[in-house]
């Protein structure tokens, strides 16, 4: 598919959340809709949790001090921003920037799906347990992160969150290490 096919799909999958009403209460109490940003001809797609406050305020995933982490990490296997796509699975930020529930995880996940299939990446980050839950389910992000899973076709590369780094300095290190496996994993696909 043409870059900008995958542009204007995108785009018409932006509009199709927000007219559908998908979780009203999250959507009332945010600034706006944290659709996704980067190249949407990625080969990997890093998924988050929700936005957090300064998403929300942005409209960007990622752009508080776990999106600088994250920067630096990119950096240092040699990517930038614009040659991944970024996204949550939960596109609204829940208030008080509570962990998303359930249920709103399971409401944005047929419009993540859809998202992906849009991109068709052939690897895609998991950022933290709950994108990891809800993508691959019944793993504990404890025991594999940083291990590859093939699941239903798709690759995945279960990471720790980049916020848990900031509070964890033994996790930083941890989370650089694993990162550091995304060139090989990508040359293997």
């Amino acid at each position: 598919m043409a870059i900008s096919d995958a542009v204007q799909q995108l785009e018409k999958l932006k509009s199709k959340i927000e007219a559908s009403g998908v979780t009203p209460e999250l959507a009332a109490q945010a600034t706006q809709l944290v659709f996704g940003t980067g190249n949407p001809g990625a080969d990997i797609i890093f998924i988050g949790e929700a936005p957090g406050k300064n998403e929300d305020l942005q409209g960007e995933p990622f752009v508080g001090a776990a999106g600088k982490f994250l920067n630096e990490m990119l950096a240092g296997i040699g990517l930038k921003r614009e040659d991944i796509y970024i996204t949550n699975i939960v596109k609204y930020r829940p208030p008080h920037n509570r962990d998303p529930l359930p249920e709103e995880k399971t409401a944005f996940l047929p419009f993540l799906q859809e998202q992906i299939a849009i991109i068709k990446p052939k690897l895609i980050v998991t950022l933290g347990r709950h994108s990891m839950d809800v993508l691959l389910p019944g793993l504990k992000i404890s025991q594999v992160h940083g291990q590859p899973k093939r699941y239903k076709g798709q690759v995945y590369l279960p990471l720790f969150h980049p916020a848990a780094a900031l509070y964890n300095g033994g996790m930083r290190q941890t989370l650089i290490e694993d990162f550091s496996l995304i060139p090989a994993i990508l040359e293997k696909l």
